[in-house]
């Protein structure tokens, strides 16, 4: 006895549960005919995830409901098709009354028009980005369904990551488990789901397969890469990663046993891996928010540099703008190197020169400035002049600014208010100094959706950085080398070790302790950033939450 299940690896939109639900009618009438009889979408797939503050609205839960119900009609003369269909629920769960204010984080199995079971989450995740207990109740139940003569036992993506939910389940007498998921993405993620899954399938000795999220959702990505896992550990199946797919893993029922199969995509890994989800987020968060372009200061740096490739593969070229926007001390590399870059991938480029407006700054501050040598303040009326050009630019065409700032940037404050922070969509926020220059290094070697090879005029990469806001300046003149802040930083910052842990380490007592410094004074500048993509496993955003006024001392 044979089943096809197919794991609809779908791209939602938060909120727009109308077109949420066509999707999922889609993709289920085409598994139909390609021969599936249990189709298993993401987690909250009904109303996207995360939802956030929506779930707290009463409308947005009924409209939820509504979608459930449409979806369960449309497929309803599909015979024999079953339906795993993610979204919030709040009222009765399995008979059992419950009070309107609790909702759960739930699953519904739809067949031929009806309900059949519907399963709330037992494990609720509340760490890095998850805020689940800030809306949902825990499920107590389990569900165990039969398609085909087979046993189907339901957890829903944190269950899986806990003995009790599988062993219940089989108790319950599964002989398979599925688990729908929105399990955001952070570098080296998809390898560490594979590992908890493959243990969880030993442990309990079922087959078990993952159904997971793909897309950008305002700062996190989710990766796709739906798998199968056989009882004994073996991977069965992988699917594509970072693109929405159909994806098919036949089960075959011989005595009480299931075993797995099915086919296994390449997967990308390392640079390619980060590089694949900083397209995804921009293409998305572009996209879903209906903005007609872009448009990036491009310095002829490495930074910009970096955001326009990554925004040219996600979007296209005719998509794109590039603004050079030269001072008194940019030098003339600067200028040839942006023009090149941009002419080999084939953006609009402009130069918009910001002499006449600093000069015309300066003359105004003058009479407040007498006496006063130039410092820091002429270097970020420059960057702000160049903000208050975008954002002009921004507003006239439509496009969005995207942001050039780095995380060892972010983190340290060499960055500008209302200058280069000046944006509404933050690329490389959560990209550290030295993995810019390995992923633009990366895409020199790779051209992954064909917009051109060897983007980045080498020079841009081997000079020595610089905001080129006074004569001779290098960004070395006012951080720590980046190979010794970036190590720090993913000691103190992402894997919050202690200043005193940090220094056990190996590095200079000073040194750490100014970083330290600087992370918690740069915090007022961080709130007032654009959000942008996490790729690591602590970026600055929904895992950081560190108050402004702070007299704590390490």
């Amino acid at each position: 006895m044979a089943l096809t299940i197919c794991t609809a690896q779908l791209n939602v939109i938060v909120g727009d549960m109308g077109g949420n639900a066509q999707k999922i009618i889609a993709a289920s009438r085409k598994a139909y005919e390609q021969g599936a009889r249990l189709v298993v979408t993401p987690e909250l797939s009904i109303c996207g995830y995360p939802a956030e503050d929506l779930l707290l609205r009463p409308a947005f839960i009924a409209a939820c409901d509504d979608a459930v119900k449409t979806v369960a009609r449309e497929l309803a003369g599909l015979k024999g098709l079953h339906v795993v269909v993610g979204h919030p629920h709040g009222g009765a769960i399995r008979g059992k009354s419950v009070q309107v204010q609790q909702r759960y984080n739930a699953a519904s199995v739809l067949c031929e028009g009806k309900v059949l079971e519907t399963y709330a989450k037992r494990e609720l995740p509340n760490y890095q980005v998850f805020d689940e207990y800030r809306y949902f109740t825990r499920g107590q139940g389990t569900c165990v369904f039969q398609v085909e003569g087979i046993n189907v036992g339901l957890m829903i993506c944190e269950d899986a990551w806990f003995a009790e939910p599988a062993q219940l389940s089989r108790d319950s007498g599964a002989q398979m488990l599925v688990v729908p998921n929105a399990s955001p993405f952070h570098a080296g993620k998809s390898g560490e789901r594979v590992a908890r899954m493959v243990d969880r399938a030993q442990d309990v000795g079922l087959p078990l397969v993952y159904s997971h999220l793909v897309g950008g959702q305002d700062e996190v990505i989710f990766d796709g890469a739906s798998f199968a896992v056989n009882a004994d550990g073996q991977l069965a199946a992988i699917a594509p990663a970072f693109c929405e797919d159909l994806f098919y893993v036949r089960a075959e029922l011989d005595g009480e046993a299931v075993t797995l199969s099915g086919s296994r995509a390449a997967q990308p890994d390392g640079d390619a891996e980060l590089w694949h989800a900083l397209v995804l987020g921009v293409r998305d968060y572009i996209g879903k928010n209906g903005f007609p372009g872009v448009l990036l200061g491009l310095s002829g740096g490495i930074d910009s540099a970096l955001v326009l490739a990554i925004a040219v593969d996600a979007l296209g070229a005719d998509k794109v703008r590039a603004v050079m926007m030269p001072s008194p001390y940019t030098q003339d590399i600067s200028w040839i190197d942006a023009a090149e870059m941009s002419k080999r991938l084939g953006v609009r480029y402009d130069e918009i020169s910001i002499k006449p407006m600093f000069e015309s700054f300066k003359q105004a501050l003058a009479k407040e400035f007498a006496g006063l040598p130039e410092d820091t303040t002429e270097e970020n009326i420059q960057a702000r002049i160049r903000g208050v050009l975008l954002m002009a630019l921004s507003n006239k065409f439509g496009s969005i600014v995207l942001t050039t700032g780095n995380k060892s940037e972010m983190a340290t404050g060499y960055c500008t208010l209302y200058g280069d922070m000046a944006g509404g969509f933050a690329v490389i926020k959560d990209v550290l100094k030295t993995v810019v220059f390995r992923l633009a290094r990366w895409r020199n070697a790779n051209d992954p959706f064909g917009t051109g090879a060897n983007p980045i005029p080498e020079r841009i990469i081997t000079r020595p950085p610089s905001a080129e806001l006074r004569p001779d300046q290098v960004d070395q003149d006012s951080l720590p080398p980046y190979e010794i802040l970036d190590a720090i930083l993913a000691r103190y910052m992402e894997n919050d070790e202690g200043v005193e842990q940090v220094i056990a380490a190996g590095y200079d007592r000073a040194t750490v302790e100014r970083v330290a410094k600087l992370v918690r004074v740069t915090e007022y500048k961080r709130r007032q950033a654009p959000i942008g993509i996490r790729v690591t496993h602590r970026g600055f955003g929904k895992d950081w939450r560190y108050p402004i006024t702070d007299k704590f001392r390490a």
